[in-house]
């Protein structure tokens, strides 16, 4: 199972983020620097990128008879994803987004 560690300020130990049930943690793939023409498109009127890379996974849904069903990703799988799937974490100074698995359109690549 992948685990992300991260420094926290000074004086905290690092912590460690592992999702739960059907979760997946994701590391959003880097905005690029748009222009149209000359003109440079501020931050506020880019849209971000609805594709990143899973980080770590949870150990996946549980059923209503308790039966625990595995994932469908893994760690290193490059993702699409809804515009509005997840929410954001901040840890040791990165973004990151966690969102259930269903919430993943699909695998790109092979």
């Amino acid at each position: 199972m992948a685990q992300v560690t991260t420094s926290a300020p000074a004086q905290a130990a690092p912590t460690t983020l592992r999702p739960l049930h059907d979760r997946v943690l994701v590391k959003r793939f880097e905005e690029r620097e748009d222009t149209y023409g000359s003109i440079l498109i501020p931050d506020s009127a880019r849209e971000k990128p609805q594709e990143g890379t899973v980080i770590a996974v949870g150990t996946g849904r549980v059923t209503e008879g308790g039966t625990t069903l595995p994932l469908a990703l893994k760690p290193g799988d490059r993702i699409l994803f809804g515009k509005y799937s997840g929410s954001e974490v901040k840890l040791g100074g990165e973004t990151y987004l966690i969102m259930k698995e269903e919430d993943v359109l699909g695998v790109l690549g092979s």
